[in-house]
């Protein structure tokens, strides 16, 4: 059974950082692509980055470019996003998300990442 914890959000001022982890279990972590999204209140989900199965691979939207950092332990079955300079329109809950199918995957189509975990809620305010 598939299964993706996030963990890591919290309360941030701007300009600060936070850690965001997701645990994978039940699949064979490494042949899958993985992604990370968002979901602002009355707001629908949003691509925020994506990774490939050797991280050589990584996408961001326009919004977080050069903010976050995907990456992930194939050893340990985990995926992370580093996010620094946080901005208070980065206050969203944000999910992890597994490719419907092995192997490569569209990165930036959220529509091909079809599990996705409880989500972990990120504040952004002074």
């Amino acid at each position: 059974q598939v299964q993706l914890v996030e963990s890591g959000g919290g309360l941030a001022q701007p300009g600060g950082s936070l850690t965001l982890s997701c645990s994978a279990s039940g699949f064979a972590f490494g042949t899958y692509y993985f992604a990370w999204a968002r979901q602002a209140p009355g707001k629908g989900l949003e691509w925020v980055s994506g990774i490939n199965m050797d991280s050589t691979g990584t996408h961001y939207a326009d919004s977080v470019k050069g903010r976050f950092t995907i990456s992930r332990d194939n050893d340990r079955d985990m995926l992370f996003l580093q996010m620094n300079n946080l901005k208070p329109e980065d206050t969203a809950r944000y999910f992890c998300g597994r490719a419907e199918r092995t192997g490569w995957a569209r990165l930036g189509d959220i529509g091909v990442f079809n599990s996705w975990g409880q989500g972990t809620q990120v504040t952004v305010s002074p």
